[in-house]
């Protein structure tokens, strides 16, 4: 019983957008950590933030909360989860592929490729980008703006 639950619940917060990518969810960042069902049918859900003082961080488990609860669980429990911290490393490979597609580089220790145009030949604008987790860059051969995912 409580792995069918626990499935519900992940299948639901897949359709819980981020709010600064509304085209990834929770689920996509790797932003989930734990689903656990308690014997009386309460869930709990982790939610580990992108950083510390990620300004979304409260907007995640509000959503995170309201999409359980209308989906029908009467008692859930949001918490935040600081340990391990976050990494880029848990965006899911579905992840990577929707941010390519919403235009955002996706985390890279390498070299970073233009989302537009495919091309490596691509430049740091500014540290920040339209977010804190993301840079400013600018591709030489399309000459488009666009964001990188840091890696963290």
């Amino acid at each position: 019983m409580n792995a069918r639950v626990e499935a519900d619940v992940r299948r639901r917060l897949a359709d819980v957008p981020d709010p600064e990518i509304p085209a990834l969810s929770v689920v996509d960042l790797g932003l989930i950590r734990h689903v656990r069902v308690g014997a009386g049918g309460a869930v709990e859900v982790g939610v580990s933030p992108t950083y510390s003082g990620c300004p979304a961080t409260s907007v995640i488990k509000a959503d995170v909360e309201s999409a359980l609860l209308r989906g029908g669980y009467d008692e859930v429990r949001v918490v935040e989860v600081l340990a391990p911290p976050w990494t880029t490393e848990w965006i899911t490979a579905e992840g990577r592929r929707k941010l390519e597609e919403y235009g955002i580089a996706p985390p890279s220790a390498g070299q970073v490729i233009c989302p537009q145009c495919g091309s490596p030949d691509t430049t740091r604008v500014s540290e920040f980008g339209s977010t804190p987790c993301k840079a400013l860059h600018r591709c030489a051969h399309c000459l488009e703006p666009f964001d990188h995912f840091k890696c963290l």
